[in-house]
């Protein structure tokens, strides 16, 4: 089967519009793709247990083979995430390697890569000489003591402000950086990140805190919601509403009104996006999860360990996203947390 690797992945089906269509009417284009779990951070709203990896890792090879069936099927963007992402050698391969494929629309694909920026210092250039379209850098406090609070890793502050400059450097723009928020913890960084993301020449997009962490530490007090965000900042740096740069955009944008900088905010749990979301998600142990908050998996590496062609598992796709979840229930009576946390489904 690797020796199919580099076909394009249009070769298989005719342009026209996404092929991946959900009962919901959604098209599906963003394939986020977690390559590890492994993570050299312990987040205390990601990891607040002791657990590590408990998961496998594919081969590049695997990776690469499952993408290009979702590029030939419509997907459009490639996410590479984890875990921590960084953390496999073999990433500037991966990217290479996605980057050879093609779109239905006999473009290459948009890759991106989700990081806690530790190791990005080193790695960045090399990711974009890869091919490497653009870098998400989570960043959950600009005060150096309440980051390594949270990251519980001594010295993580600096190396994740280095990993950004050599983001910039590289020419991987807009750096973004996702800070999730929880009240007691990191609610009072906000102000500071709006000036860290004009100063710094940054997007700064702030996540509502969401109930997928390893423990219960979740709860609707804990969620720092869109309104409060947006008139904490405004009250220091007028702000202007953007429009959205594409349809199934998670983030509510909005520019500094005298045109320096701009923040993003996506608020799954107090202004859900469901109805407009264009996810699949595969983990790195080769399943399909149709929304964060599945309760049930769907086993692509075993379809594929079991013989079965590109074109079986093109079939079996589209029979999987006819599955996907109209709506996440958070907050809702009788709510469950997925099987997994998000370390382990891939950020």
């Amino acid at each position: 089967m690797a020796a199919n690797l580099h076909l394009d992945a249009h070769a298989h089906s005719s342009t026209g519009p996404p092929l991946l269509r959900d009962s919901h009417g959604r098209s599906i284009t963003d394939l986020r793709v977690s390559i590890t779990d492994r993570c050299n951070y312990k987040c205390v709203y990601c990891r607040t247990g002791q657990h590590g990896a408990q998961y496998a890792e594919l081969s590049a090879e695997d990776y690469l083979r499952f993408i290009r069936v979702f590029l030939s099927l419509g997907i459009e963007k490639v996410r590479l995430t984890g875990g921590e992402p960084l953390l496999r050698r073999d990433l500037p391969h991966i990217v290479s390697g996605i980057r050879s494929l093609r779109t239905i629309s006999d473009r290459a694909p948009e890759i991106a890569v989700t990081t806690n920026g530790h190791l990005l210092d080193d790695l960045a250039q090399p990711l974009r000489d890869s091919g490497l379209s653009r870098v998400t850098i989570s960043m959950d406090a600009v005060d150096p003591a309440t980051f390594e609070r949270i990251t519980r890793v001594s010295g993580s502050f600096q190396a994740v402000v280095r990993g950004i400059q050599a983001a910039q450097r590289a020419g991987l723009h807009p750096v973004k950086i996702n800070c999730v928020l929880l009240r007691g913890f990191n609610d009072d960084q906000v102000e500071a990140f709006a000036r860290f993301a004009r100063e710094h020449e940054v997007v700064v997009r702030f996540i509502e805190f969401m109930p997928l962490e390893e423990d219960r530490l979740w709860s609707p007090q804990m969620v720092v919601p869109l309104t409060e965000i947006v008139e904490r900042i405004h009250r220091i740096h007028p702000l202007t509403p953007l429009p959205p740069t594409t349809s199934g955009e998670t983030a509510r944008r909005y520019g500094f009104a005298d045109g320096n900088g701009e923040i993003g905010i996506i608020a799954p749990v107090t202004q859900a996006f469901c109805g407009a979301c264009s996810r699949v998600r595969l983990t790195s142990d080769g399943k399909i999860r149709t929304c964060l908050f599945s309760h049930r998996e769907h086993d692509l590496a075993a379809l594929a360990r079991n013989g079965a062609t590109d074109d079986d598992l093109r079939a079996y796709l589209l029979q999987v996203i006819q599955s996907k979840e109209a709506r996440h229930h958070i907050g809702e009576p009788g709510f469950l947390k997925p099987s997994r946390s998000m370390v382990h489904i891939g950020g």
